[in-house]
């Protein structure tokens, strides 16, 4: 008996394969990504088109097991047509995936170097948050319509190029000075590298969430919609209401005051500032130990 057990069980073993480690990390991947793919596809048109598609495959099915000769030619000489406008009709959405896949920063958060980020030398002092939280405070009082686009880890540089070029030393004074109403520069967005303001009226982009409130105006969306392109801070004053308003990663948040401004945005940038020594020191150990 015992003998037969153990021919079973070797006979079995020819059967089922051998798993390694590259197999469970490739299986572990794979999932990652339909994960992922998942989870976009249901935020989007995608979803919608999707669903058109299983319904096309359900008729193709029938087509095929009743054999429809018509309807599979016209099927085979479509696809590579319909696949070429797909692509076209989610260009959008698939750029957006391929932004947001960018902005896990999933190499950086594995590699202890990337030569293309911007070097913590950057980041804010705490008289430049003093000095912005200052100048929204004073303009949401004669509700002066603003938007501050602080820069992070990633570089603004092509939205730089859309506004003016200014370069000054960032102060409450300059920055009410330039959304003062009917001045050149009131028009647009400000953006802010470290402790200086390098551009001024800059044009964002806007987002395409439905789920922001009806009562925002362009000015929010816009706010929005630099801040799910990029990791970037967005400060917003209200024209209408006089409230101010952060965007970060997609995410509305609204009616500060003051102080919480001034200890939302320490909070913000102290989690970058953190992130990018961490990543320095890191570097550094990887250069003494090599």
């Amino acid at each position: 008996m015992e003998e037969a057990f153990k021919e079973i069980i070797t006979n079995l073993k020819r059967y089922v394969p051998s798993i390694e480690l590259s197999d469970v990390l490739e299986m572990l991947i794979i999932a990652f990504l339909i994960y992922h793919i998942m989870l976009w596809i249901q935020k989007t048109r995608a979803w919608t088109l999707l669903k058109g598609l299983l319904v096309i495959l359900i008729f193709w099915g029938v087509a095929s097991y009743f054999n429809m000769s018509t309807i599979l030619w016209l099927g085979r000489n479509v696809i590579g047509f319909a696949v070429t406008a797909i692509l076209i009709v989610l260009q959008p959405e698939l750029r957006k995936a391929l932004e947001e896949l960018g902005n896990k920063n999933l190499i950086a958060n594995v590699l202890p170097f990337d030569s293309g980020r911007k070097d913590v030398d950057n980041a804010f002092t705490e008289k430049t948050v003093n000095e912005i939280t200052r100048a929204c405070v004073e303009m949401s009082k004669v509700k002066t319509g603003a938007l501050i686009v602080i820069e992070q880890k990633q570089s603004l540089s092509d939205y730089e190029r859309t506004g003016i070029y200014v370069d000054g030393l960032v102060t409450s004074q300059l920055l009410i000075n330039i959304f003062e109403h009917n001045t050149p520069l009131h028009d647009g967005a400000v953006i802010i590298r470290g402790n200086r303001v390098t551009s001024a009226t800059c044009y964002l982009p806007l987002t395409d969430n439905g789920d922001i409130s009806k009562e925002v105006g362009t000015r929010h969306r816009a706010g929005v919609g630099i801040s799910e392109a990029t990791d970037s801070i967005m400060v917003i004053v209200s024209e209408q209401t006089g409230k101010i308003s952060v965007a970060v990663a997609g995410q509305l948040e609204r009616n500060f005051d003051g102080e919480r401004l001034k200890e939302r945005l320490k909070e913000l940038t102290k989690r970058s500032e953190d992130t990018g020594k961490s990543r320095r020191r890191w570097k550094g150990k990887g250069k003494q130990e090599a």
